[in-house]
């Protein structure tokens, strides 16, 4: 579990090809190392990834067929600039809003405007993600936490301040860079919890006996005894 709050930015030192999946080694410059372990959770852009190795200068980690499908990190390549984020602690201050780091989409950015001192990007997400969207709700983008301030069917704003567009990558971000969508925790069980019933049975139905008995279970309930 994560918040979105960025702690460093990384950069993609060395890329392995494993077959269908991935090998990445990252330098996570600032971030501090000193209390990370293997199998440990590290956000990388809002990806939520276990560490495999620790280096003086940073860590190894593995993308999997289904990461490198579902987010932007298939895209990596040497000196990309990654978000970085350690998991969160039982004394940890959530001063973002609680995140999983599992990409729920891929979002792109359709504008880029300057406001002041700050900067507002459009972002249309996909189609599937736009239920989840609500004025001053909260979006995980890149990693990074952020409040939605405008909603248009499947795009949304947000503003990023000074701060942020210094300390993670967003400020890099242009028109058409594709970027790691993650909807709010809340909103995502809210929708379930809101659903009918019938939503938590099977497409099959409930099993009965004769499920049971179809599929070599039982002995078929409708079946007469020959001393009838």
């Amino acid at each position: 579990m994560f918040t979105g709050i960025i702690e460093a930015i990384g950069t993609i030192s060395g890329i392995a090809a494993k077959g269908v999946d991935q090998s990445i080694r990252i330098n996570t410059g600032k971030l501090s190392l000193s209390q990370l372990n293997r199998g440990d959770s590290i956000a990388v852009s809002g990806v939520c990834l276990s560490v495999v190795h620790i280096y003086d200068d940073g860590v190894a980690t593995d993308l999997s067929a289904e990461t490198l499908s579902r987010t932007t990190l298939s895209d990596l390549e040497i000196g990309r600039l990654v978000n970085l984020e350690l998991a969160l602690t039982p004394a940890s201050r959530i001063g973002g809003h609680l995140v999983m780091g599992h990409v729920d989409g891929i979002g792109r950015v359709v504008e880029r405007n300057n406001d002041g001192r700050c900067v507002r990007l459009s972002v249309k997400a996909p189609d599937a993600l736009a239920r989840y969207l609500s004025e001053k709700g909260s979006i995980g983008l890149d990693g990074v936490s952020l409040t939605v301030n405008g909603v248009r069917g499947g795009a949304f704003d947000v503003n990023l301040i000074p701060h942020t567009l210094v300390e993670t990558t967003l400020g890099r971000l242009q028109r058409g860079h594709a970027v790691n969508l993650e909807v709010d925790i809340i909103a995502r069980y809210l929708e379930r919890l809101m659903a009918p019933q019938s939503a938590a049975q099977s497409e099959q139905g409930p099993i009965t006996l004769e499920f049971l008995a179809e599929h070599g279970f039982i002995g078929d309930p409708t079946a007469t005894s020959g001393d009838d």
